[in-house]
This record gives C-alpha cells, sequence and structure tokens, in this order.
C-alpha cells in the first residue's frame, strides 16, 4: 500500500514537473517574441535579452507616467489592459519599416493645415533612430524603456492623426456659443479599428480626405497663393481653418438641400452636388461690420467658448418643414425691448402704422397708446405681434425648420440691402432675393405651389396659411470664409463674425500643448 502510495506521488511529481517545463518552454517563446522582432530589424543582440513579464513591468510605468501627454489616455489605457500590456503596434509594424511610413505621413501634416508637433512627428522619429542605434540602447532596461515608449507613441500619435482627418481636430460645439449642426466625433469603437490597421501605408493613404474643396484648399495652401489683400501668411491661415471646417463631420450625404454660407451671403439649393437655384441673402449683425479680416489671436479668458453678438445668425444642421405665406411675426423680446417700445415712445402712430399688435398676458391691449413706453421693461411685460400685410418685416412667407435659436429663412420688404455687399444687417434670420423661387424648388408644381403663388400675390386681405412641404429638405447655415468655386478660382470672404479668429487660436492653441 505505501509503494503505491510513493509511486502515485512519483508520478503526480513529474506530471507536475513536465507542466512546469512546458509552461516555461512556452513562457520563453512568448518572452522571446518581443525581442525577436526588435533584433531581426535592429540587429541589436540586447533585443534577445527581453522578457515579457519583465516588459510588462516597465510598459505599466510607463503608460502611467505618459498619460498626462496623451489626448485619450482612459482608451489607450483600456486598450492595453485588454491586451495584456503588450507592445502589439510596434512588433506588427517595425518590420518593413512601416513606421518609419508613418512618421513620414505625420511630418507631411502640414499639407492639412495642421502643425505636425501635434502629432509628435518629431519624437516619433527620434524614438526610432534610438531603437535602431545600437550605442543608444546597451542593455535590456534601456531597451524595456525603448519599447515601451515606441509603443505608446504609436498609438498616441496614430489615433491623433487618424482622428484629426476624418473628423478634425476641434469640436466645434466647444468652440463656438451658436454652434447647432450635428457633428459626429471620434468614439472608442471608431479608435479601437484604428488599432487593427494591418496595412500603414494604405490606410494613411485611405484616410486622406478627397474631397474637391478640400483639394483645391490643400492646393493653395502649398503654392502659397495670397487672397486679396492679405500677405501668403495671413492666407495660410484662413486655409488652415477652413481645411478644419471641411474635416467636420456635420452633413449627411442627402441628394437635395438648402445651404447658407453666412460670409458669402448667399444660398444654394444643391441636387445631386450641383447647385439648381442660388440667390443673394442678408444675414445677422456681426460684432464688427468693417473688422481688417486678418487673423489675430483670440482673447477670450481661457479661451472658452466665442461670445457672439445677439443678432449674429448660428451655424446649424435642420430640416425645412413646412413655409408660412403672409406670415405674423412674432417680434421676440429683445428686439421689443431695444428697438419697438423706443419707436413707439418717438411716435405715438408708429405700432399702427406698422399694423403692430401689443398683448399683456395673452389678452390684445385694445388703445396700446396708454401704455408708458417710456418704462425700460415694457418690452418684457408687453408681447408684440405684426400683422400679415405688405409692411411686414417677413414679407409674404418664411421657410420653417426646428431649432433652438428661433431663426427662419423669409422674405423681406427692404430689398435695397440687397444691393449693398455687405448684408450682415438682419436681427439673426435670413432674409432671401427670390423667396418665391426657393418655393418652387422645395415644392414643386402643383397645387401647393400655386397656392402660395397666388397668396403671396394678394394685396388685400392678406392672412396667414401654413403649408407642409411634402418632403422635408435639410437646411444648413453654414461659415466659410474661403472656398473653391465653380470656375475653379479660390474665394475668400470676410470674417464678418470673428470666427476665423477663434478657430485659428484653438488649432494654435494644439501645438503649444
Amino acid at each position: 500500500m505505501k509503494q503505491n502510495n510513493a509511486k502515485g506521488i512519483k508520478i503526480r511529481s513529474l506530471l507536475f514537473l513536465m507542466a512546469a517545463i512546458f509552461t516555461l518552454q512556452a513562457c520563453k517563446k512568448s518572452d522571446s517574441e518581443i525581442g525577436q522582432v526588435f533584433f531581426k530589424e535592429t540587429n541589436n543582440k540586447v533585443f534577445k535579452e527581453v522578457q515579457n513579464e519583465a516588459f510588462i513591468s516597465v510598459f505599466k510605468k510607463t503608460l502611467e507616467e505618459k498619460k498626462s501627454s496623451l489626448r485619450n489616455p482612459k482608451f489607450i489605457s483600456a486598450y492595453y489592459e485588454s491586451n495584456g500590456f503588450q507592445p502589439v503596434l510596434v512588433t506588427q509594424h517595425l518590420p518593413k519599416e512601416q513606421l518609419k511610413v508613418m512618421a513620414d505621413y505625420l511630418s507631411k501634416s502640414d499639407s492639412h493645415g495642421l502643425d505636425p508637433q501635434i502629432f509628435g512627428s518629431n519624437t516619433l522619429v527620434e524614438l526610432l533612430k534610438k531603437v535602431y542605434d545600437k550605442n543608444a540602447i546597451k542593455n535590456v532596461d534601456e531597451a524595456y524603456k525603448a519599447i515601451a515608449e515606441l509603443e505608446i507613441m504609436v498609438a498616441n500619435s496614430l489615433i491623433d492623426y487618424s482622428n484629426a482627418l476624418q473628423f478634425g481636430m476641434i469640436s466645434p460645439r466647444k468652440i463656438y456659443a451658436t454652434y447647432y449642426t450635428e457633428t459626429k466625433r471620434p468614439d472608442s469603437a471608431s479608435m479601437a479599428n484604428i488599432l487593427k490597421v494591418n496595412d500603414l501605408k494604405t490606410y494613411l493613404d485611405s484616410i486622406q480626405p478627397k474631397g474637391a474643396q478640400y483639394l483645391a484648399l490643400q492646393e493653395g495652401l502649398a503654392k502659397g497663393i495670397s487672397a486679396p489683400g492679405h500677405t501668403a501668411e495671413e492666407t495660410a491661415r484662413i486655409l488652415k481653418v477652413n481645411l478644419e471646417r471641411l474635416r467636420w463631420k456635420n452633413r449627411k450625404d442627402n441628394q437635395k438641400f438648402v445651404i447658407v454660407n453666412i460670409p458669402d451671403f448667399r444660398l444654394d439649393v444643391i441636387e445631386n452636388g450641383k447647385s439648381i437655384l442660388n440667390m443673394k441673402v442678408c444675414v445677422g449683425e456681426g460684432r464688427e461690420l468693417n473688422n481688417s479680416d486678418i487673423l489675430k489671436e483670440y482673447d477670450e479668458v481661457d479661451l472658452k467658448k466665442d461670445r457672439p453678438f445677439s443678432r449674429e445668425t448660428p451655424q446649424l444642421g435642420s430640416m425645412i418643414h413646412s413655409v408660412q405665406v403672409n406670415p405674423v411675426w412674432n417680434i421676440p423680446e429683445s428686439i421689443a425691448t431695444k428697438e419697438i417700445i423706443k419707436d413707439a415712445a418717438a411716435d405715438r402712430y408708429y405700432l399702427s402704422n406698422k399694423n403692430i399688435d401689443v398683448f399683456k398676458d395673452g389678452k390684445k391691449i385694445e388703445d396700446p397708446e396708454t401704455i408708458d413706453w417710456s418704462d425700460p421693461n415694457a418690452g418684457k411685460i408687453y408681447t408684440f405681434k405684426q400683422r400679415s400685410g405688405n409692411g411686414n418685416s417677413l414679407g409674404k412667407i418664411k421657410f420653417l425648420f426646428k431649432n433652438e435659436s428661433a431663426v427662419y429663412l423669409h422674405d423681406t420688404p427692404a430689398q435695397a440691402a440687397f444691393k449693398q455687399s455687405m448684408r450682415a444687417v438682419s436681427h439673426g434670420c435670413v432674409r432671401l432675393e427670390k423667396p418665391l423661387e426657393l418655393a418652387h424648388v422645395l415644392f414643386g408644381d402643383g397645387k401647393q405651389y400655386e397656392q402660395i403663388k397666388a397668396d403671396m400675390a394678394q394685396t388685400e386681405n392678406q392672412t396667414a396659411r401654413d403649408i407642409a412641404l411634402p418632403k422635408q429638405i435639410p437646411i444648413y447655415l453654414t461659415y466659410f470664409t474661403a472656398w473653391k468655386a465653380e470656375d475653379g478660382t479660390i474665394q475668400f470672404r470676410k470674417d464678418i463674425y470673428g470666427l476665423d479668429v477663434v478657430l485659428y487660436s484653438y488649432l494654435q492653441k494644439l501645438v503649444k500643448s
């Protein structure tokens, strides 16, 4: 019995020893894989001494040290934790000099208007030189540190560069107080896909924006063109901010949509990539109508969101869902306070001449002349509506779409403004040069358009009529100060709201950080 027990113990001991040897061999194989890759590439025998567990310890410590310099530290930390803190990127991409190819792309990011320093281009080049330099890495401790630093640098730079080209460096919602366009930003899923790439060159070629507008501005930047009245350096800054805007994913691929470029004071209806209708528009007043158009440093405290003038037309994306023919104008409190009560105080007939009704607590005031318009709170106590008619500030029609700023497109009796080159003159809404033509393009031929046409032609007994579009049409209120025109030339416009200045300052801050 004792002999059998002894024999069993020996067998179990032997099995344990064999398992231990197998595990050790497996570990040695795993341990040598990292080092073998680096030895094969650099011919530095020091890398043969690399052991997995020792490397993991160094990698964890290095990752913790580098966290403050990473733009996506939580994602990168989680990624390596899920991959056992292995240098998966450098072991895959160091062969065939793929990392050198990546470094070359980063060094040329200025072709996109982005400083290579943002992506650590020089640091990556220096790390690669160090890895390949036998004199720079003389012992295994130096090897561990070099591999760890290179791996983290590659992950961070690749993610940042990819995100920049596919989504833009800056989130517009974070810097503009009146930006309401849905804009896609990078997330953990999109970043995870970046790190799964097999061939770096093929991938980096694929993320180059290929739109005609983007390529035209890139070419202008490369050639060092000068906008009228600007130096080449000033022009480069204008091109850089507009390249960034083109990288924002804020427009859906629709066959037909309406687009207003605020600085150009122009509306286009785009169908299948071509403008089928364009017209002049008037937009909201800006902070400086006669600014020099030279980009200077934005000096708001701590570079927080800009503080727009209250009458600026916002940037937004929405859907035009209906029109109101012979509209009633519900006058905003801001306009009532700053303008209406002052005009009423100066002219007792002002309200009646303008067909403006006054209400208090929802009830119409039959004799508004009895109101003390010198009271500064009158604009808050009373509400005002301008009835339909030829003198209505909204003209004969307004085009409605949901938005947070209560703005819309509308007709106007003030036609003289369309003869001016500077048309930032409204309270924020967009005044249309050819509203009936826009209605025709949106509604098409048929009963609805004929009804709109007839109602707009009325001169008496004008009453408001709401008509829904048969199909809602996307609308985008955008802000571009440089773009390629249909004749191939690059057009430039004044930065009427100072939004170029804000964006450029944020891009510069990325270089300094």
